[in-house]
C-alpha cells in the first residue's frame, strides 16, 4: 500500500469535499486524514487529504480536473523523506539544531549537502558525515557566486533550499530559480525590524518581544510568505546582544518547526500569505 497526499487549491463551489472524496472512493483510497480552509474573502477552497492505497496517478488526476472548477490546482506527492541543501554562513545555531534532529530522528529529511560562502562550519557539517563545500564569493560578483551555488545545488536535486542564516541578499534570477523552494530563517518577528541588525533595532526600540520568521523567500527582502513564527519576552534589562542570544533559540525552534511543515506538505502558498494545516 502506497501512501500519498493530495493536494487541492482551487475556487470555492458547493460540495467540493463530497466531490473530491467521492472520487478517492471510487479509486478504493482510504482518507487517513483530511483538512479542509476556505478564504471567504478571496473565495478560494484549500485541501490536504492524505490517503493510502494503490495508485493510478493519472486516471485518478484526470477525474479530479473533471470534477473541480476552472482554475483548479491539484497535486499528488508521495509520503516520504524529502531531499534538503542547507546554506551557511557562520552561525551555527540553525545548523546545529537540523543537524541534531536528523541525528535523533526528530526530523526526517535527507540532508544532501551543506553549502558555506565561509569555511567556519565545515569542521561541524563533517562530524555528520554530510558533504559541506566552501564557496567563497571574495572578489566575485553576486550573480557570478550565485552561478556557482546553482550548478552545485542543482548536481543534488533537492526538495527544498533552507538559509540556516546564510546572510547574503539573493539575486531575482537565483529566487526564480527555486521558485517556492527556498526557506529562509529571520531573526525578528516580521513584518518589523526587517534587513540587518534586527535585534539592535529591538534594542532601540525598547521591545518587550522579541522573535523570529521562517518565510519562503521572494524577491521583496524579508518579505515572503510566513510559515511559522514565534517570540519570547524580554524587558528593559536586555541588552542587544542578550536579546540576541535568547533570539538564537526562537530561530531554531521556528526554522525545523517550519521544515516539518513544509515537510509533510501541510503548507499551501496563497499570493504572499500561506495556508498552513498543522
Amino acid at each position: 500500500m502506497e501512501k500519498k497526499i493530495l493536494l487541492t487549491d482551487c475556487p470555492d463551489a458547493k460540495g467540493l469535499i463530497a466531490k473530491i472524496t467521492n472520487i478517492c472512493y471510487k479509486h478504493q483510497l482510504n482518507i487517513i486524514k483530511n483538512d479542509e480552509f476556505v478564504d471567504r474573502e478571496q473565495g478560494r477552497f484549500f485541501m490536504r487529504t492524505a490517503l493510502e492505497g494503490i495508485f493510478n496517478d493519472q486516471t485518478f488526476l484526470e477525474d479530479l480536473d473533471l470534477t473541480l472548477p476552472q482554475g483548479a490546482k491539484r497535486r499528488l506527492v508521495a509520503s516520504g523523506r524529502k531531499r534538503l541543501v542547507l546554506m551557511v554562513t557562520r552561525e551555527s545555531h540553525c545548523l546545529g539544531d537540523i543537524l541534531m534532529k536528523c541525528y535523533a530522528g526528530a526530523l526526517d529529511v535527507e540532508i544532501a549537502a551543506v553549502i558555506g560562502n565561509h569555511p567556519d562550519l565545515g569542521s561541524l557539517v563533517e562530524k555528520f558525515d554530510i558533504p559541506f563545500h566552501h564557496l567563497p564569493a571574495d572578489g566575485l560578483e553576486r550573480a557570478q557566486h550565485e552561478q556557482q551555488v546553482m550548478a552545485l545545488v542543482d548536481d543534488y536535486c533537492p526538495d527544498y533550499l533552507v538559509l540556516a542564516k546564510y546572510m547574503r541578499v539573493l539575486t531575482p534570477d537565483f529566487v526564480a530559480h527555486y521558485r517556492d523552494r527556498i526557506i529562509n530563517i529571520h531573526h525578528s518577528f516580521l513584518p518589523a525590524f526587517i534587513g540587518a541588525r534586527p535585534y539592535q533595532q529591538a534594542y532601540e526600540r525598547g521591545v518587550k518581544l522579541i522573535g523570529a520568521t521562517a518565510h519562503f523567500v521572494t524577491d521583496d527582502l524579508d518579505e515572503g510568505p510566513i510559515i511559522e513564527q514565534d517570540i519570547i519576552h524580554v524587558d528593559h534589562a536586555y541588552s542587544a546582544a542578550a536579546m540576541a542570544a535568547a533570539g538564537r533559540d526562537v530561530e531554531k525552534l521556528v526554522l525545523t518547526r517550519a521544515l516539518q511543515l513544509v515537510l509533510e506538505e501541510r503548507v499551501f502558498i496563497h499570493g504572499n500569505k500561506t495556508v498552513v494545516f498543522k
